[in-house]
């Protein structure tokens, strides 16, 4: 299929360029004025690259290939829930948190000392 599309490009972009090379060069008083080859000269521009674009496949389609096909998925596996075996709850954990305790205390004769203690719960 994108050797037939590659041919039919080719012979239309040959019939093309033999169609413009068989019209003989016209005469002066017969020329096109500007705006009208410029118009011309666009169209055929689009024409031929209408062509080429026709002749390559799209750039999203897929591959030309056989269908794949995959295994079934296993089949799904039910496990029969083992009894509930109970343990008694582990003993609590008892952790002492300290913290320094700052304080300032009046000393007679020198004023206010700052201090510090270890509180322990």
């Amino acid at each position: 299929m994108k050797f037939s599309r590659l041919i039919s490009g080719a012979v239309l972009a040959a019939a093309l360029v033999t169609s413009a090379a068989s019209i003989e060069p016209a005469a002066a008083r017969d020329r096109l004025s500007p705006g009208a080859a410029a118009a011309l000269g666009v169209l055929g521009g689009l024409a031929v690259g209408g062509a080429i674009a026709a002749s390559q496949s799209p750039a999203y389609a897929a591959p030309v290939a056989g269908p794949v096909y995959a295994p079934p998925p296993p089949a799904p596996v039910y496990v029969e829930e083992a009894s509930p075996v109970y343990y008694p709850p582990p003993a609590p954990v008892y952790v002492e948190r300290c913290f320094t305790d700052r304080y300032s205390e009046w000393v007679p004769g020198w004023g206010w000392q700052p201090r510090r203690r270890t509180v322990c719960h």
